[in-house]
């Protein structure tokens, strides 16, 4: 969601800021801003409506000078999109902040604050946080203190970065519940709430843990826990690669992804399957230890994440012979549930700081599960740091909104997870062989998946006009369906509903007719003779049909049916290879709409946030 980018250097950093914004663009946002200080106090502050490149054209006509500085895209929560709630937030023209995050009694803070003759200029809850520590301060020997003594007094969630005129020299960040990192250079350091962002300038980081609140200079860090404690916290050197500019030849970061799936499953299988057998390392150097005591898994995710923890369910029980539970993230977190004797918690989360997902495995910890597990795409994430074990998806970068490689690696991480549990229960080494036969096929499997792009884009026409439409699949490839729909509703705004197919008479038959296309996935499987009597009752009541059907399923196109084959696969990837034409069907309908491919309006890649 939000961005932050902060420096404290002996050059001007403005240039520095608006390019770590600029590599922040994936998350999703509605406006920008940056702010600097100079050696001589003097504050400065430009703030933007739209793209980082307004921000950008609007520094170029008066750029602003200084060593220190702080920048911020804006996801907007509580305040419309406009350049008066656009951060940097200032206090007394001489304290300045960027949030991310949300202040739960921002309502409360604003009255106590306007007692004191604090006058506000935007709509935002992030607006307290300034006019806090400005009145903080005022008590205090130093701005460390005063942001210390004014979080005390926030509830919700903040990654946060304060500057002061009076002391040019420092910045000061605190962290809970939103992430922050710290770049080192040499003579110069950063923050930033991802690490993306500031590769240009620096490789070593350090993350930061819930409460603690930092003091940066160009000399050095300072760290202090949540108790006010100094600590350390460890530095590594970071071998993440990202070019925020380059798609490559292709028009849109979605689709170069999209491409990119190939390697993607060759990069996560590396190095984890030997002999026929998924090796437990893959998991971390616990799982050997763990694994083999679990009798039930719980999986938490949200959105996209949620829909391949829905396939891995039916991989559990059906192969494993292991109970498995799905429930989204904000749901676990606010009602009460029961814990089963050994159970493992699996979170899935792309950026490994989903707020929602994270908050429940700090709950799940309270509630006795045996052990978790996090299948997430980065290294040092906060998911990973607190989890039990991490697979690594090792996907690559993922800059487009909507999911595509990270969904189909996840994937493929948790059919893995299946066989090493399995093992010990149900999964015999003939079927792991098979599994891992399976997985080791994907590559190019979903290279020839990926050869229907002509025919879909050409089928894509046909949605021009539509505003409506229907996805219907049966056991594992139900979840597909609802990941489609997903895709569809989020890149090209068109309402989508995905249905098991067997539910159609139960409801959604009401809504056929030939303005509403229907979209189905099709494989080669024990319940194909089902899901063709479906087909039936919608073709029966004049519905007009996208069948994406096993080249041996003996579909038919005709007037009523168009009918794209997909290369014959076993049932066991078959989820994972049907979701290519999804997402392929998704991007040629939002070309189609004109609508924003990569950053869909209102949404955010990484949601920081309840």
């Amino acid at each position: 969601m939000c961005g932050i980018v902060g420096a404290v250097a002996q050059r001007d950093v403005a240039d520095i800021l608006v390019e770590g914004l600029r590599r922040l663009e994936y998350r999703g946002y509605d406006s920008s801003g940056v702010a600097t200080i100079t050696a001589d106090g003097e504050l400065s502050r430009v703030r933007r409506l739209g793209k980082v490149q307004e921000l950008a054209d609007a520094l170029e006509g008066n750029p602003v000078l200084g060593g220190t500085g702080i920048a911020h895209t804006r996801w907007a929560t509580h305040g419309e999109p406009s350049e008066r709630n656009a951060h940097p937030h200032v206090s007394c023209e001489t304290i300045a902040v960027v949030h991310n995050g949300i202040i739960e009694n921002h309502a409360e803070l604003r009255e106590q604050l306007i007692a004191k003759g604090y006058t506000f200029a935007s709509d935002t809850d992030t607006e307290v946080i300034v006019h806090l520590v400005e009145h903080k301060i005022k008590h205090h020997q130093s701005l460390v203190e005063a942001v210390q003594s004014a979080v005390a007094e926030l509830e919700g969630a903040y990654g946060m970065v304060i500057a002061d005129k009076r002391d040019p020299s420092r910045l000061v960040v605190a962290r809970s519940g939103s992430p922050l990192v710290i770049g080192y250079g040499v003579g110069e350091n950063f923050i930033a709430s991802d690490q993306l962002a500031l590769l240009p300038v620096t490789r070593r980081f350090a993350f930061l843990e819930e409460g603690d609140v930092a003091e940066v200079t160009r000399q050095g860090v300072s760290i202090f826990d949540e108790n006010g404690e100094p600590v350390e916290r460890e530095i590594s050197e970071s071998t993440a690669s990202h070019d925020a500019g380059d798609k490559g030849q292709y028009r849109h970061y979605m689709l170069k992804e999209t491409y990119e799936q190939p390697i993607a499953i060759q990069r996560t299988l590396e190095g984890r399957l030997q002999a026929g057998k998924v090796l437990d390392s893959a998991f971390g150097p616990k799982a050997a230890e763990i694994l083999p005591t679990i009798e039930h898994v719980q999986i938490i995710a949200c959105g996209t994440s949620y829909n391949s923890g829905m396939v891995a369910r039916y991989w559990f029980e059906e192969l494993a012979g292991i109970p498995c539970n799905v429930e989204i993230a904000s749901e676990f977190r606010y009602r009460r549930s029961f814990t089963p004797k050994n159970s493992l918690l699996v979170t899935l989360s792309q950026s490994g700081e989903t707020a929602d997902t994270l908050a429940a495995l700090r709950l799940a910890k309270e509630q006795g599960y045996t052990s978790s597990l996090t299948i997430c795409n980065v290294d040092g994430s906060s998911l990973v740091r607190e989890s039990d074990m991490a697979y690594l998806m090792k996907a690559g970068t993922e800059i487009g909104v909507a999911s595509t490689k990270a969904f189909t690696v996840q994937l493929a991480g948790l059919l893995m997870l299946v066989a090493a549990i399995g093992r010990n229960k149900d999964v015999s080494a003939d079927l792991e062989a098979r599994i891992v036969g399976a997985l080791q096929s994907l590559p190019a499997k979903i290279e020839q998946a990926l050869t229907l792009d002509g025919a879909i884009e050409e089928l894509a026409e046909d949605f021009a006009d539509k505003h409506h439409s229907l996805f219907l699949g049966r056991g594992t490839q139900y979840p597909i369906a609802m990941e489609g729909a997903l895709k569809l509703k989020e890149i090209s705004y068109i309402h989508a509903e995905a249905y098991a197919a067997g539910e159609l008479k139960h409801g959604p038959l009401a809504l056929i007719d030939a303005e509403m296309p229907i979209i189905v996935v099709a494989p080669n499987n024990e319940l194909l003779e089902k899901l063709k009597s479906n087909v039936e009752e919608v073709r029966a009541r004049g519905g007009i049909l996208y069948v994406f059907a096993d080249k041996d399923a003996k579909f038919e196109s005709d007037e009523t049916m168009r009918v794209i084959n997909v290369p014959h696969v076993d049932e066991l990837i078959a989820p994972i290879v049907y979701t290519l034409p999804m997402q392929l069907l998704s991007y040629h309908v939002a070309l189609i709409k004109g609508t924003d491919v990569d950053q869909p309006r209102n949404l955010a890649k990484s949601v920081t946030v309840e």
